[in-house]
């Protein structure tokens, strides 16, 4: 079966050539076009219930608020500023219409927290419930940070903590009865609130755009995977110091809870729905950008690795290094 990556692929190259008006096409976070005094930025994602969401172990206020915020954080990962959304909805038969207007109300606010305004979209019959949001937001000219201007020896950042969203999918997942005292702890409602809310990093990455940035992707598919289409992008490679990924709070517990049957370094890496920012930045860039982030918006950086000519590399604890699988979240897998 084709992957999610290899058809995004194919049907880049049919939609493949120059287009007036276009500065960034089909293969980053967000597309991007001239506006005359500005850049915008254009992006979509859809949520399919039984793929993204079930309606069973999230609440409708829930569910809209993640459709919007992850559209949200397309923009952030080119260093822009949302400003508009439109949201269609398909739902089945037994879908009333309380649900509907509590779904909207959670995408309504979500467009309050980031500051953009929803003005319009459609409604049809289908299935199951889906979701398709389109956002539009704002660049200045040329100054958008795509997955492809990374540079050997420039230095790989991570916003915040990764593997909590995974681990709180797994909670979500598990039998109730099971994970009882999980779900009631302060690290579990933690673990289940990432997987639920996401946040998108809008000022974060505004920040590392005007620090240097010199690629950013946001981490929807796990750390491994998003980093490795950031490479493939810019043309390089990459060494990853797994003693240096930050791996969320809560995971060590959700471990035991699970008779370590979890690795939290596992989750971090390959678990997604982070929607933290990865991010290239020159050395001497990296100190001030901390700095900033930590001042603004009390969110960590954190140096998980190197940039290289080729290959993509962890470095263990005992400082032999391995190939760094490409493995992550695959719509299609």
């Amino acid at each position: 079966m084709i992957s999610e990556d290899e058809l995004v692929r194919a049907i880049r190259k049919v939609l493949s050539g120059d287009a007036p008006g276009v500065a960034i096409g089909i293969g980053d976070d967000a597309a991007v076009v001239d506006a005359g005094r500005h850049h915008t930025i254009l992006t979509t994602d859809m949520l399919v219930e039984g793929v993204h969401f079930d309606r069973a172990s999230a609440s409708a206020h829930d569910i809209g608020h993640k459709a919007l915020a992850v559209n949200v954080s397309d923009v952030a990962a080119m260093g822009g500023s949302p400003r508009f959304g439109l949201v269609s909805i398909g739902i089945p038969p037994d879908v009333e219409t309380p649900w509907v207007i509590e779904l909207y109300a959670g995408i309504r606010e979500a467009a309050g927290e980031y500051g953009l305004a929803v003005i319009g979209g459609d409604t049809n019959r289908a299935g199951k419930v889906v979701l398709s949001v389109a956002v539009v937001g704002t660049v200045a000219r040329d100054h958008a940070v795509t997955r492809s201007g990374a540079s050997p020896g420039d230095k790989l950042v991570v916003t915040g903590s990764l593997g909590a969203a995974a681990g709180g999918l797994r909670l979500a997942q598990a039998d109730p009865h099971e994970v009882r005292e999980a779900l009631a702890s302060d690290w579990g409602r933690r673990l289940v609130q990432a997987h639920l809310r996401p946040v998108a990093r809008v000022g974060e990455g505004e920040t590392l755009a005007s620090a240097g940035a010199t690629a950013m992707i946001d981490i929807s598919d796990g750390l491994a995977l998003d980093l490795s289409r950031l490479c493939t992008e810019s043309g390089v490679g990459a060494t990853v110091t797994l003693a240096d990924v930050p791996v969320a709070e809560g995971l060590e517990d959700l471990a035991k809870a699970f008779d370590g049957k979890l690795d939290p370094l596992e989750l971090a890496l390959h678990g997604g729905e982070d929607y933290e920012l990865l991010a290239a930045l020159p050395p001497e860039a990296v100190d001030g950008a901390a700095e900033k982030l930590a001042e603004r918006f009390g969110t960590g950086l954190s140096v998980v690795g190197t940039v290289t000519p080729e290959g993509l590399q962890a470095v263990g604890e005992d400082g032999t290094e391995r190939p760094l699988e490409p493995r992550g979240w695959d719509h299609f897998a």
